[in-house]
């Protein structure tokens, strides 16, 4: 899902990154705002684990990649989807600059795809399934596939609007990989969460809806 550069013209990656600095600069407001103590070694953690996650990359056809996002993750455990925004983002900026993986004028397209729609559509699909059927695992594995698939899909779109494939094979190709490698993204991310929920309730009670 890490568009490379070139599959993207220029006009339209700017327009990404306009967009993708706006909800970074909401981020930064709320890490400034939500960085307590306390949780800088739990940000620090996590952006570690997506890190390690988004490495294990699965070729895709049409010259991209399939793999895990963490979106969901950040966003639920930190309890806003601007946690994933600002998580993401550092993740996304490091793999770019210093392991070459995404390109540089593309960064913006995926800032937006896997930080701002894979948070958003994680933490109110979390918070959503949670009211229905009051278990936060299982909910945070619905959304973490949900934050899996959606934005793959927006990925598929761009490109089709860049015009560096067309858009039926495109949604075929990323949807139904993700589809499958978010199954594995929505058990990690409910393992995870019990995990912290046992070790740690007391960084999970208020966002996550378990008990200190």
């Amino acid at each position: 899902m890490h568009i490379p550069d070139a599959f993207i013209p220029i006009p339209q990656a700017a327009l990404y990154w306009i967009i993708a600095l706006i909800f970074l600069a909401l981020a930064i407001r709320w890490a400034k705002n939500e960085m307590s103590e306390d949780k800088i070694p739990l940000i620090a953690v996590l952006a570690a684990g997506i890190f390690a996650l988004q490495g294990f990359n699965l070729p895709v056809s049409m010259g991209t990649s399939g793999h895990l996002v963490g979106g969901a993750l950040a966003a639920i455990v930190l309890g806003s989807p601007f946690a994933a925004v600002f998580i993401l983002s550092l993740v996304l900026i490091i793999q770019g600059l210093i392991f070459g993986d995404g390109g540089l004028t593309t960064m913006g397209a995926n800032i937006i795809n896997m930080g701002v729609i894979g948070g958003f559509v994680g933490y109110y699909t979390f918070h959503g399934f949670n009211r229905l059927v009051k278990n936060p695992f299982l909910s945070a594995g619905v959304a973490a596939w949900f934050a899996c698939l959606i934005p793959s899909l927006a990925c598929a779109i761009e490109m089709f609007f860049a015009g560096t494939f067309p858009l039926v094979p495109g949604l075929l190709a990323m949807g139904i990989y993700h589809a499958a490698i978010g199954i594995i993204e929505g058990i990690v991310t409910a393992v995870v969460i019990y995990l912290l929920s046992k070790a740690r309730p007391d960084l999970v009670s208020s966002t996550v809806g378990v008990a200190a």
